[in-house]
């Protein structure tokens, strides 16, 4: 095989100019214009994460409904992250004192109640279980929003089908200020 020699090619004659070898040069105009263009259509066409409420449905003004004592758990939400809470009936409730002192902390708190409830439901409460737990809602004065929001989220974080948020009666409005009262003693 022959070798061909390329020493010869690059000797320079003299009064010959070389030519200047340029480097191609890539118009990026175009390509931006493209990515803007991409970047806008998918802008627009793309559909946002719309927020989510909450469905809360209120009882309807008029003669109270009976509920069986058994079903029902009554909240009381008072100052300072504090919650009453008692079963069936406020008088019996009363007469006995088993108007009992909670929080919101989900090992010992408010949490632990629900689910015992439910629990006793679904040994007692045949037709219906944990489903037939009402849990009555009930701030007082002194309690704050994000109360009233993390007994509806203990609502949904337990699964009760059947909730309401309610105002206090009079005689536990009277029971939260004597609890106040001999708070502040």
């Amino acid at each position: 095989m022959a070798a061909i020699n390329t020493a010869i090619s690059e000797r320079r004659r003299a009064g010959v100019r070389q030519p200047k070898k340029h480097t191609p040069k890539t118009d990026m105009t175009p390509m931006v214009d493209l990515g803007f263009l991409l970047i806008t259509f998918f802008v627009i066409t793309t559909e946002l994460s719309k927020p989510v409420t909450l469905n809360l449905n209120m009882p309807k003004e008029g003669p109270p409904i009976t509920l069986g004592e058994s079903d029902a758990l009554t909240v009381l939400l008072g100052k300072d992250n504090i919650v009453y809470y008692y079963h069936g009936d406020w008088n019996d409730a009363l007469k006995t004192n088993k108007i009992f002192q909670t929080n919101f902390l989900a090992k010992n708190g408010l949490r632990k109640v629900i689910r015992e409830k439910q629990q006793r439901l679904d040994v007692i409460n045949t037709k219906e279980g944990r489903d037939g737990l009402m849990l009555l809602i009930k701030p007082g004065e002194e309690a704050i929003y994000s109360n009233v929001i993390d007994m509806l989220d203990e609502a949904l974080i337990n699964d009760i089908k059947k909730y309401a948020v309610l105002k206090p009666n009079e005689e536990e409005i009277k029971y939260l200020a004597t609890i106040k009262e001999k708070e502040s003693q």
